[in-house]
């Protein structure tokens, strides 16, 4: 919002994006923590990564055109 005017954020999308990334970030510690086994671990951290990227995404420009899309 420095630098153009086509991106206009609320204090809610603010907060939305800051807890996007808490949650995600948490969920990851937690995968680190507590799982042991290096295979099942990877597998559980791509499908959080993946699922948090798609969020992302679909909050931002709304890829799929979803209820809850940016759009």
């Amino acid at each position: 919002m420095q630098f153009t005017k086509e991106v206009q954020w609320s204090l809610f999308d603010f907060a939305v994006a800051a807890l996007l990334l808490s949650f995600t970030a948490l969920i990851i510690m937690f995968i680190l923590h507590w799982l042991q086994k290096t295979k099942f671990r990877f597998l559980i951290l791509l499908f959080v990564i993946l699922a948090f990227l798609l969020l992302w995404a679909e909050l931002a420009v709304g890829v799929f055109n979803s209820p809850i899309s940016g759009k």
